[in-house]
């Protein structure tokens, strides 16, 4: 829908913000090439394979998927179990255990067979099969190990080849003739040095940032993290996946990081600069009001703000002039104090020399949490800020 927006008929389009790749998926659509960054490495990796092209033959991936569910239900039968002392306790806690066994001889297979083509598809039919057969509640962003509940999907494999078919309807619909070419970089997208790798500049961009909601990208994926051997603990986890994502929780925020970020703001000094400055300011006396340990939102803004500064600037040099980027952003009212996220991002956006062309609510957000009785009263919206290259 953005895409169509903008009129733009040929080109490419780059996303700064890439996650499992809907941009791209829309680009590809439309005739357009695609570029994009995404600094979640698993999902950078899921948005690539969803943009291969070509990508193999819709059949051959079932075939393979056949293959191995069939030598993975043999191996079953022989077996009368196997050790699990090297999983991590969240994987050994969410299935039961026919459906643990199940999906670790499938991961098991997966991880030793000789690389094809057909091989990634294989390991995301059974990273998106994890939640399906779980018997624990696990659904999106917290994975609760405690609290029971009954498997959506109760037989492992059959709902694994269940997904690859989702897959290959998904390949079918697509013109294998197609000239479609992507970049899906694997980075952050607030160095030159990730923007670097990408071979030509954009004529659009469509992308949305993380919010100021406090919603963290990387512990929603913990569950994959962990289960596929990515990573083994919450350390693990920060240093190798959460070293590259914008700062958008408190989860992620330190002292140093506010400090570093504060003075590059009051170094800059621009209007907007001074507004997060004094926001930091109202957050940060709010906070020591509170009783009890409250969550750190005077950490989390400066050093998101500077985050947007530097991927603004690395775009705006990235678009051709007479470019458009579309963003689609949400405000926030951390303690009651409301945070114009997308208007301070467009004001931020004119300091790297864009034009700011329109700022319209796309809907109003927040109404599902209105009854609680610490929810910030402030009328929250979605909108999508129209930028321009000159």
């Amino acid at each position: 829908m953005l895409l169509d927006q903008m009129g733009v008929t040929e080109g490419t389009v780059t996303d700064c913000f890439t996650g499992s790749g809907v941009t791209g998926t829309a680009a590809r659509q439309r005739g357009l090439n695609f570029t994009g960054i995404e600094a979640h490495p698993l999902i950078a990796e899921l948005a690539a394979l969803k943009l291969r092209n070509p990508a193999p033959a819709p059949n051959e991936i079932i075939a393979a998927g056949e293959h191995l569910s069939t030598a993975t239900e043999s191996a079953l039968r022989a077996k009368r179990g196997r050790d699990i002392s090297d999983e991590t306790s969240l994987v050994t806690r969410s299935f039961t255990p026919p459906a643990l066994l199940a999906l670790l001889e499938l991961r098991d297979r997966i991880q030793v067979e000789t690389w094809s083509e057909t091989l990634p598809y294989l390991k995301w039919a059974l990273l998106g099969t994890l939640r399906d057969v779980a018997a624990v509640k696990v659904g999106w962003p917290y994975q609760r190990p405690g609290i029971a509940r009954v498997p959506k999907h109760p037989d492992v494999v059959a709902r694994f080849q269940e997904r690859l078919q989702f897959m290959a309807d998904d390949l079918t619909g697509l013109d294998e003739a197609s000239s479609f070419t992507s970049v899906v970089v694997s980075g952050d997208s607030r160095s030159a040095d990730a923007w670097s790798v990408i071979p030509t500049t954009a004529q659009a961009c469509v992308s949305s940032p993380p919010y100021l909601n406090n919603f963290d990208y990387a512990d929603a994926t913990r569950l994959e993290l962990y289960f596929w051997g990515e990573v083994r603990t919450w350390r693990d986890m920060c240093l190798g996946v959460r070293s590259d994502m914008i700062t958008a929780t408190t989860q992620q925020s330190s002292k140093g990081d506010k400090t570093a970020a504060v003075d590059l703001l009051k170094r800059d000094n621009h209007a907007p600069d001074k507004k997060v400055v004094a926001l930091v300011d109202e957050l940060a006396r709010l906070r020591k009001e509170r009783s009890g340990r409250a969550k750190e939102y005077d950490q989390v803004v400066p050093s998101y703000f500077v985050a947007m500064k530097s991927v603004l600037g690395n775009l705006y040099d990235h678009l051709d002039p007479g470019s458009p980027a579309l963003w689609l952003v949400g405000d926030s009212a951390p303690y009651g104090v409301y945070i114009d996220t997308p208007g301070l991002i467009g004001q931020f956006a004119q300091e790297q020399g864009f034009e700011v062309k329109e700022d319209v609510i796309l809907r109003q957000r927040g109404n599902r949490w209105s009854t609680n009785a610490g929810r910030t009263q402030a009328k929250l919206s979605e909108r999508v800020l129209v930028l321009r290259r000159p």
